[in-house]
């Protein structure tokens, strides 16, 4: 064990610490992490540990969202640097402007965004949820933001909904291409697809499935194949590996998130001594900004 894995070990336990990474972060992260998920598990995590310090390992929503759903709790974030360049794709003025044009819209935020943006959202989804909780609105136009290959893929499902679409995307899932999965599924014929609801159309129409990491996770542990090609973000693959030892996981070779990756031992290390840098919002953010993320926590996972 190295010097700094110990002395990540020791601090977390000096301070009564709790690590949550997500599935994308850096194996050395994970494999000390307290807990590993996608961004609901994440979430739903957040509300149910006991310690009142949590280390936020992800991109900076998702410490946002812990701190929202926990506003009497420490939220550290490594690495203010660790930024959605999706989530930055809307801005709070742009969606009361397209609110104002869609007064009869129900806003559903991706939990990919700020938490200035959720203030204006009425429900928030992730990849794990998304058809559930469009399904559990009334009201038929949905305002869908940001990622638009996520709402295309929910609209599947809700042909009655009429969507309006955010023009925004994941730039890791939108670069993953047909010819990639083709290549793999040339090379790996008896492997199963498996793809992330932000990935483009055309290569959601090629996959045996559709999952978010969570629901990729609890596929290739119940599925009887051996061989699985994975279209999404290659940090998962180091968690399908460890929880699969007899499977065999294909990446996407050039499928990484640098903002995921910028989470690193040396400031995990540092946030723990130092206790920063530390997540903060107004309260006014936080109360406005908890009811769409509360009501996508109660509605829970569909894969």
């Amino acid at each position: 064990m190295s010097n700094i894995v110990e002395d990540i070990i020791n601090a977390k336990k000096e301070k009564n610490a709790v690590i949550l990474a997500h599935n994308y972060q850096i194996p050395a992260i994970q494999d000390l992490a307290d807990f590993v998920g996608d961004s609901l598990a994440l979430a739903v995590k957040a509300t149910k540990v006991e310690s009142d310090l949590i280390i936020f390992c992800g991109v900076d929503f998702m410490a946002e969202s812990a701190l929202i759903l926990n506003p009497e709790k420490t939220i550290i974030h490594p690495n203010p640097k660790a930024k959605c360049p999706m989530a930055a794709m809307v801005d709070v003025e742009g969606l009361r402007m397209a609110k104002k044009k869609n007064p009869e819209a129900t806003v559903v935020s991706y939990v990919n965004t700020t938490a200035e943006v959720k203030t204006e959202t009425d429900i928030c989804c992730t990849s794990a949820n998304a058809v559930k909780v469009i399904k559990s609105i009334e009201e038929d136009t949905i305002l869908f933001v940001p990622d638009s290959n996520l709402g295309l893929y929910a609209q599947r499902f809700l042909p009655d909904k009429k969507f309006i679409f955010w023009p925004g995307y994941c730039h890791v899932h939108q670069d993953i291409s047909v010819a990639q999965i083709q290549d793999l599924k040339a090379s790996y014929p008896i492997a199963e697809v498996l793809v992330h609801p932000e990935c483009s159309p055309d290569v959601i129409d090629i996959a045996d499935f559709v999952y978010s990491t969570e629901g990729m996770a609890k596929h290739c542990a119940s599925s009887d194949s051996k061989e699985f090609i994975i279209g999404t973000e290659e940090g998962l693959v180091h968690r399908l590996k460890k929880e699969n030892p007899d499977k065999t996981f294909y990446a996407i070779s050039d499928a990484i998130c640098p903002s995921m990756k910028k989470i690193t031992l040396e400031n995990t290390l540092d946030a723990l001594r130092n206790l920063k840098p530390r997540i903060i919002l107004p309260d006014e953010v936080i109360k406005k900004a908890r009811a769409p993320l509360d009501k996508m926590v109660a509605i829970g996972r569909q894969d």
